[in-house]
């Protein structure tokens, strides 16, 4: 299974005037967004409160993640995500027809 790189699509989603290409390494150019706007409605609150209190979400893990990034330690699994994702669907499926 092949996910399509998301970045191409920008130029297609008229994001393409709000990007400024700056050369890599190998001299492709990466779009860069100037500027995003995003708001939350009460719901989305009320659903962080309610899992942060379940004990959902796992802050410390969180964390740990972020800063894994930023170290360049964060190793994406591509091969796993795809297999899970590939559960999620079949059991939407299955969920579906019952």
């Amino acid at each position: 299974m092949k996910i399509d790189n998301s970045i191409k699509s920008l130029a297609s989603n008229g994001m393409a005037g709000r990007t400024a290409g700056k050369a890599g390494a190998d001299g492709n150019k990466a779009p860069q967004i100037d500027s995003v706007n995003v708001q939350l409605s009460s719901l989305s609150e009320q659903v962080q409160t309610v899992s942060a209190s379940d004990g959902v979400i796992d802050t410390a893990q969180i964390a740990e993640i972020k800063q894994a990034i930023r170290d360049g330690r964060f190793k994406i699994n591509s091969g796993a995500i795809a297999d899970r994702l590939l559960d999620s669907v079949k059991e939407l499926i299955n969920a579906s027809h019952h």
